[in-house]
């Protein structure tokens, strides 16, 4: 899964980029996820939305997207979590675990938060915030099956190879 994550460009440029990108992973196997933006998922043709605490409601998302898209929403408490479930979500980003540049705002939730998640969360979830190689075995010791990196891959010397390392780590 690709999520297009632009906090910084105009929300034409994230269109322009996204139907190019959208294209682009149409014939992979690839879900192609747009970060805050129903309408440009629906636009581009993407498989789904993120949204985070301040945007849409997943109820307006749906809306936009209907039954057969994808709707992420990112959560930073157990109680998010839960009222993200309850209210349609997909999936859920649940995080920063340890502290992050890419949520500065945010502060760290540890670990303890994925491990009250097991058993009261049935849809997946998905561990972010500065996961990487060193610590993904605490990630997945703590409930977590599934990650969502930046840094990680994209600072990495070789990122292929780096993703297929953390893949191997997290199916171990």
């Amino acid at each position: 899964m690709i999520q297009l994550r632009d906090k910084g460009s105009a929300k034409k440029d994230v269109l322009s980029f996204s139907l190019k990108l959208s294209k682009y992973l149409d014939s992979s196997k690839t879900l192609f996820i747009i970060n805050d933006y129903a309408d440009v998922a629906l636009l581009a043709k993407a498989d789904g939305v993120h949204l985070g605490q301040d945007d849409l409601s997943v109820k307006k998302a749906r809306k936009i997207l209907g039954r057969d898209k994808i709707i992420g929403v990112s959560c930073h408490t157990l109680k998010q979590a839960v009222n993200a479930q309850k209210d349609g979500a997909d999936y859920i980003g649940i995080g920063p675990v340890y502290p992050t540049p890419t949520k500065p705002m945010y502060k760290a939730i540890g670990l303890s938060v994925l491990r009250r998640l097991k058993g009261r969360i049935k849809i997946p979830y998905f561990a972010i915030g500065d996961i990487h190689s060193g610590n993904i075995k605490d990630i997945t010791a703590s409930g977590a099956r599934r990650i969502a990196v930046c840094r990680a891959i994209l600072k990495a010397k070789n990122p292929k190879l780096e993703a297929k390392r953390l893949n191997r780590l997290l199916i171990k």
